[in-house]
């Protein structure tokens, strides 16, 4: 696209966002905070391993041992440090409070922001219908009266619509993005299950050789 095709985008929306009032400037807050915190989540998903395999992670350390990469490496290899099966649990668990919690809690900030952008879309419908209304009992007739119901129907159709699009383009990325965080939750439990298997398998075999009672 060209910068002349583009002008006349901008100027439009420069249009609507005046038509739209004051809610506007709600509804754009409310945007940044939902795709904002959306990116966020997604972000440190990716950094904390969300597209690596736990299985590959597992090899990984079975294959170089203290040289495992990445958060499941990380986990794995101090998992398997553990001088017990109670200390491995308790350190698992705090796995899941330390990598899994902070995501919840995100994703709990993200759920109120896209429930509440139709709520404010709401509210400029309802100041947009006051200016329409007290256009109708303070006008005289004539263009300018027409002019302000004009203004304050479209304020109201275009915060609603606002508020609309909004909710709907944040509710498919908060749905995406809670995939993928049931999605690295898996990653963890698995990592958890091959760690306490593996420990207590080889616990078996050092039974089955005399070193242990």
């Amino acid at each position: 696209m060209t910068a002349e095709s583009v002008r006349p985008l901008i100027t439009e929306a420069r249009h609507v966002w005046a038509a739209g009032g004051w809610a506007m400037y709600a509804l754009a807050l409310n945007s940044l905070v939902i795709f904002g915190m959306g990116t966020l989540i997604l972000t440190k998903l990716t950094v904390k391993g969300l597209f690596s395999s736990p299985t590959w992670a597992w090899r990984r350390w079975k294959r170089h041992g203290g040289r495992a990469r990445g958060v499941l490496g990380r986990i794995i290899r101090t998992a398997m440090a553990s001088r017990s099966l109670e200390e491995m649990e308790h350190y698992l668990d705090q796995v899941r409070q330390d990598e899994i919690r902070p995501f919840d809690r995100d994703l709990r900030v993200m759920k109120i922001s896209v429930t509440t952008a139709p709520l404010l879309g709401l509210l400029g419908t309802v100041t947009g219908m006051l200016a329409t209304f007290n256009a109708l009992a303070t006008g005289g007739g004539g263009d300018k009266t027409m002019g302000m119901i004009a203004g304050g129907i479209s304020e109201a159709l275009i915060t609603t619509e606002t508020g609309l699009v909004l909710a709907l383009g944040g509710l498919m990325y908060q749905y995406a993005l809670t995939r993928q965080h049931d999605r690295f939750g898996t990653h963890i439990e698995q990592v958890a299950t091959l760690c306490m298997q593996e420990w207590k398998q080889s616990r078996s075999e050092r039974s089955a050789r005399g070193f242990e009672p």
